[in-house]
């Protein structure tokens, strides 16, 4: 499967003169925008309408693109490989490493043999942006100037990172820059049939499941055993870069009618609810990827690996990647290797690594989109029946009073004699996995009797109290992950002294959300206190720290602007963590247990010393408010965001979930500034009821638009902080005194957008 470049040019519309848009493309288009109506409310936030599922799709995708065009684009860039025709010769690596898995050719088929009902979306998708170009001349895009439906098959994953993020990068540029196994094979001073010795050895990268991820998300579902109106309620809280997703609502006449978040050029909600059901994605534990290490062979003078008593030759695939340079586009062809498992990734001593993964896009985006118009417990559970779900938990709540969770749904059966969570022996057949286990297998809660259930990128042993799944009950491979401060956090909210809470609402899970307290201040501090009360008077700590120990021995460890004790605490866990997080990770120890237990007294004091001297360097004070340090700010909508002290920002109270804050907030300082700003946290935060209608509150980070001219850029900012939701207006009744601009895409419409 060799990819053919001059037809890749005209697929994906690069050049535009040979793209051109035909009279029938532009009268199909016209048709379908006049069978959608956007109604923007007083936020900015779409809701869309169509006649069909496909046409409410047309538009909403044309909605995105009005928001955010760059987002879109860039996530298709990322998904497609292509990024290097943007960003130069040093994105090479990434488009290589998606295109390892994902064939643009294979795409094309895999979309004519979709099913009508998900070709019709992907049409409608592709037309929407199309529409969307042709109406916005001045609109460039950077690589993308015709999308294809086909292309919707490639980014079927709404989530921060996709399963292939845990392909190293540096790994895969040191593998394939030095052409690795290659050199040696054309050295011809090996037998035949022997395995090959005596490779380069190169530095050893920690393997991705090692290295430090951002995932971190919030999912609560209450049962209406434990609600004061007796209605099932879900906590949506997904932890992401910020402006990472739009926020919309989509409906149609054929049943579509979902709202929330919507990653960047996808066509489906991807956390969220409709009028009967909501679903809440949490980054799972689940090990759904597997590294192989393969014994390589020289078989016919050509490279093969050892699989079981068999000798298998490595199937080959030419990967051409193109590349910006000052001179024009450039391109490099890398020829692929493959075995059973999946494509080389890496060269580990003598052998080659493979790497396995879901990889099934038409499932995939079925699932992604079916779950939306899911109405009940049983109509979710048979969209999980596709099991192309792999790197996700799902907390779920409908009007029917069900609530459950999935530790995800793609996970693969394996040998259980085997460590999976390091790479495995690929040319041992027992390694192989053993299918896929069913729904009905993988750890799965529903109704619990204690009347709640909940998800923090933890394990699911104490989701549920004392009816939580049991850890003895599965296999080591469905969960690698352990209890994280925020699950602490949960269990305490839930179930206050070991008793469930009963009288839930909107509000009272909307404050729980957004709850002050800090366990991983509650474990270390005492620590603290100890060590320093264990210093000799003489030691020249003992004076310089008296005011702060004092302070920190009193806090109550929650967070807030103005508090002193939450800018003092901060510095010193951060201060900490720049050596503690990495190997307590790879031990699989909190954080705040290895800080306990772990650390010496005067390592704990030392850090404290920092902490203050850092304070008073960069504010002039140690006793200085953490609102003044850390701070919300949206100057641009570059997607590598800037910051600057000289620039207007908002005080934000919560800080990285890391420290058991529910609401969380990654802020650090930048080249150039001394506050802390964050890009990454609580992004899209929803409280939602269901009953015999549908009630939500919700908040978007910042603004729904990427148009710094635009009202609706930062105009959700203090909201944002506050945790002051905002009603949703789901109905249309809710909707008609909030609507400023109602259109059809392509028109002005009456109202004002701006």
């Amino acid at each position: 499967m060799v990819l053919a470049v001059a037809g890749a040019l005209v697929g994906l519309g690069m050049a535009a003169a040979a793209q051109g848009t035909g009279a029938t493309d532009a009268a199909r288009w016209k048709d379908e925008a006049s069978r959608v109506t956007i109604v923007r409310d007083d936020w900015g936030i779409a809701h869309i309408h169509g006649k069909s599922d496909a046409d409410a799709v047309f538009g909403m995708i044309y909605a995105q693109c009005e928001d955010d065009f760059n987002r879109v684009e860039t996530n298709y860039l990322t998904a497609l490989g292509l990024r290097a025709e943007d960003e130069g010769e040093a994105a090479i690596w990434q488009d290589l490493r998606q295109r390892l898995y994902l064939d643009h050719e294979e795409l094309k088929r895999d979309y004519a043999e979709s099913p009508d009902w998900l070709k019709k979306l992907m049409d409608g998708w592709a037309d929407g942006i199309n529409f969307y170009l042709a109406q916005h001349p001045a609109m460039k895009p950077k690589v993308i100037t015709h999308f294809e439906p086909w292309m919707a098959l490639s980014f079927t994953e709404g989530s921060i990172g996709g399963d292939i993020e845990r392909v190293d990068l540096k790994r895969l540029e040191a593998y394939y820059e030095k052409k690795g196994m290659r050199s040696a094979g054309k050295e011809g001073k090996r037998e035949q049939g022997k395995e090959i010795a005596g490779w380069e050895v190169r530095p050893h990268v920690a393997v991705p499941w090692m290295e430090p991820r951002p995932s971190s998300s919030n999912g609560f579902a209450i049962a209406p055993s434990n609600a004061a109106n007796h209605h099932a309620l879900l906590l949506i809280n997904p932890h992401t870069w910020f402006f990472f997703r739009s926020e919309l609502q989509m409906s149609s006449d054929e049943g579509l009618n979902a709202y929330g978040a919507v990653t960047w050029g996808q066509f489906f909600v991807y956390q969220g609810f409709n009028e009967r059901a909501g679903w809440m994605h949490t980054s799972s534990g689940v090990d759904a990827v597997d590294e192989y290490l393969e014994a390589v062979v020289l078989q016919d003078k050509k490279l093969s690996y050892r699989y079981g008593s068999e000798t298998r030759p490595f199937t080959t695939r030419q990967i051409t990647i193109r590349y910006k340079t000052p001179e024009g586009l450039k391109s490099r062809t890398f020829m692929a290797m493959y075995s059973l498992h999946g494509p080389v990734i890496a060269q580990d001593g003598e052998r080659l690594v493979t790497m396995q993964l879901m990889n099934v896009p038409i499932a995939a985006l079925e699932q992604s989109y079916l779950r939306t118009k899911a109405h009940n417990y049983a109509e979710y559970k048979k969209t999980m029946e596709l099991r192309a779900n792999s790197s996700n938990n799902t907390v779920f709540a409908d009007a029917d009073g069900e609530i459950a969770y999935w530790q995800g749904d793609f996970i693969p059966r394996r040998d259980p004699r085997f460590d999976y969570a390091k790479p495995v022996d690929g040319s041992d057949p027992s390694t192989n996995w053993l299918g896929l286990m069913t729904v009905e297998e993988v750890p799965h809660l529903l109704n619990p009797q204690v009347g709640y259930l909940f998800n923090a990128n933890d394990s699911p042993w104490n989701g549920a109290g004392p009816d939580s799944l049991k850890r003895s009950d599965f296999p080591a491979y469905v969960e690698e992950g352990i209890e994280t401060p925020r699950g602490v956090h949960a269990m305490l909210l839930l179930a206050p002294g070991g008793k469930p809470r009963r009288d839930w609402t909107v509000e009272t899970l909307r404050a729980a959300a957004y709850d002050s307290y800090l366990p991983w201040f509650a474990r270390t501090l005492p620590v603290l206190a100890k060590a320093y009360d264990d210093l000799p008077a003489s030691d020249p700590l003992k004076a310089k720290l008296t005011e702060q120990v004092k302070m920190l021995r009193a806090w109550d460890c929650r967070w807030g602007t103005g508090s002193v004790e939450t800018a003092l605490g901060m510095f010193w866990g951060t201060e900490l963590l720049k050596t503690v997080a990495r190997p307590a990770r790879e031990a699989k120890i909190p954080s705040e247990e290895w800080v306990a237990s772990e650390l010496g007294p005067h390592d704990l004091v030392q850090a404290l010393e920092t902490a203050s001297d850092q304070l008073a360097a960069d504010f002039g004070t140690w006793r200085t408010p953490w609102g003044e340090i850390n701070r919300f700010q949206r100057l641009t909508d570059e997607l590598a965001p800037k910051f600057t002290d000289a620039g207007a920002s908002t005080p934000v109270p919560f800080v990285p979930g890391g420290f058991g804050s529910l609401a969380a907030f990654v802020g650090r300082a930048y080249p150039g500034t001394k506050r802390w700003y964050g890009n990454y946290g609580n992004s899209f935060v929803a409280v939602v009821e269901f009953g015999d209608k549908v009630r939500a509150k919700a908040v978007t980070a910042g603004g729904e638009s990427g148009d710094p001219a635009s009202s609706h850029f930062g105009d959700e900012a203090a909201r944002y902080a506050s945790g002051n939701l905002r009603d949703v207006y789901f109905y249309p009744d809710e909707l008609k005194g909030h609507a400023r601009q109602t259109y059809h895409p392509g028109e002005q419409g009456t109202g004002t957008r701006d």
